[in-house]
């Protein structure tokens, strides 16, 4: 329990800076929505340079966060476990170098590729921000070997703020201030580009005050490992953004294809709760596993690990889908068409935070190639839905079909990593917490749609209130709770 209790605090740490930022950064949906309409199909734009940019920090980090944290604690001394951040630090930057020049070199084919010939600075500015990204990714990583959550969580938090308040600035202010002023939406990825730079001033500590080193041998075996790490991170961002890069390809009418790829990513931002759920949980579960791989009780820290995250994503989910009537806000109304995504694309989520759960299988006993297997599998099953089936349903089509594609790479991780590495999940009480789940987010959705706003959400909020008590009574004792438990326990 101790392990938990540590590891329930970096995820409380890593979650609200996750959260937190997150919520603040929900204030660009409904700006962006407010100033750009659904029917110029800027969002889509938006969304849709974003689902690149997501794709390429996969490929220009190539798995080297994993691997820094399997390869730095085999070290024991300091200057070997600095000789391994050295190294992971000038690969990543080599490789970052290398992407902005040949992007630079040959933007003219790429834009004209992609669509954006009319726009090449759209993909110039991501390129030196993903590729910047990407190198940032290692002293980010550093901090959290070093368990410095306090400086990563507040870091992010304060780019955060800080992209949001010259976003606030260029669409609130500058149009009051300015006579003639038009909104661009190149801006947009000007600021994001804006604050990569400031970020490594703010981690220039993490990346002096050492001696930087670079050891091939320990750069093949790194790499050895890392290889299908890097075909199961692209198969894996693939799963979250294959359908947003597919879409104007794929859809009758690409301009149109814009309005309605817009919709769908505007819609999908609420659902991203589960995902700052997942990548919190991400962020503190990784370096933890390596750290107690070699403890006697690891298996069953796995197994409670899994059941939790299980219970409080389930919970997000119904509290996410019970007060949507409030949450629907944050777009403007002419987006409200793709709500009903929202629900899909939380399972989905769901699904991919189990699958990050069970992967750690393979990364303890080296066997990342079946990560890439996997999520391969995964990645396939969604690009095929997406490609057959957009055309006829649109952006449906692309929300379950990451159901299916994550859902296929968490079964087969599942049972594969039962027989390479055997951890006792509690299945038959994580599958009640399902079933109770599904039951109440279906009461949800059958409440009649001709009843007041404040009626469905009385309702929606008694059937919150009894998931979390069955959670209190079974899993949760109120008695082994810290300060209010000592009211629960029997007197002697």
């Amino acid at each position: 329990m101790a392990n938990l209790a540590s590891l329930a605090k970096d995820t409380a740490i890593y979650g609200l800076s996750s959260i937190v930022g997150r919520f603040l950064n929900y204030m660009l949906v409904p700006l962006y929505t407010a100033k750009i309409s659904a029917a110029s199909g800027g969002y889509g734009v938006i969304t849709e340079i974003y689902s690149y940019v997501a794709l390429m920090l996969v490929l220009l980090t190539f798995g080297m966060e994993t691997t820094f944290f399997r390869f730095i604690n085999k070290e024991e001394r300091e200057e070997d476990a600095l000789r391994v951040y050295s190294t992971t630090l000038t690969m990543v930057g080599f490789v970052g170098l290398l992407f902005i020049a040949l992007v630079m070199v040959f933007i003219g084919p790429i834009a004209e590729a992609m669509n954006y010939a009319d726009h090449p600075e759209y993909i110039q500015m991501m390129a030196v921000c993903v590729a910047v990204d990407a190198f940032l990714c290692m002293p980010f990583a550093y901090l959290r070997y070093r368990k410095n959550a306090l400086k990563f969580a507040s870091l992010k938090f304060f780019i955060i703020v800080l992209n949001i308040s010259l976003n606030l600035i260029y669409f609130l202010v500058l149009p009051e201030v300015v006579d003639g002023f038009t909104i661009q939406i190149g801006y947009v990825f000007a600021m994001n580009l804006f604050c990569t730079l400031i970020t490594v001033v703010f981690l220039r500590k993490e990346l002096t005050g050492f001696r930087w080193t670079f050891d091939a041998t320990l750069m093949r075996s790194m790499l050895k490992y890392s290889w299908p790490l890097l075909i199961l991170g692209i198969a894996g961002i693939l799963n979250q953004t294959a359908d947003k890069m597919i879409f104007r390809h794929v859809v009758e009418n690409p301009e149109e294809g814009k309005v309605q790829l817009g919709i769908y990513g505007a819609c999908t931002k609420i659902a991203m709760i589960m995902a700052m759920i997942t990548q919190a949980f991400r962020y503190a579960y990784e370096p933890y596993v390596f750290s107690i791989q070699k403890d006697r009780d690891s298996r069953e820290t796995y197994a409670n690990a899994m059941k939790y995250f299980l219970i409080f994503t389930l919970l997000a989910f119904l509290v996410v889908v019970g007060y949507m009537d409030i949450l629907k806000f944050i777009i403007k109304r002419d987006y409200w068409d793709g709500l009903r995504v929202v629900p899909i694309v939380m399972a989905a989520e769901i699904m991919m935070g189990i699958y990050t759960n069970l992967s750690f299988w393979y990364k303890l006993t080296d066997r990342t190639i079946w990560g890439a297997w996997f999520s391969g599998a995964g990645c396939l099953v969604l690009i095929l839905i997406n490609v057959f089936f957009i055309p006829r349903y649109g952006y449906m089509a692309c929300a379950w079909a990451g159901v299916a594609g994550y859902g296929t790479a968490m079964l087969l991780s599942y049972f594969v990593g039962q027989r390479y590495y055997k951890v006792n999940y509690p299945l038959k009480s994580m599958g009640v917490y399902v079933f109770v789940a599904a039951l109440f987010f279906t009461i949800m959705q059958f409440l009649p749609e001709e009843w007041p706003a404040w009626a469905r959400l009385c309702v929606n909020t008694v059937i919150i209130i009894l998931f979390v008590a069955h959670i209190i009574h079974y899993d949760f004792p109120l008695r082994n709770l810290p300060v209010v438990g000592k009211y629960f326990r029997p007197k002697k």
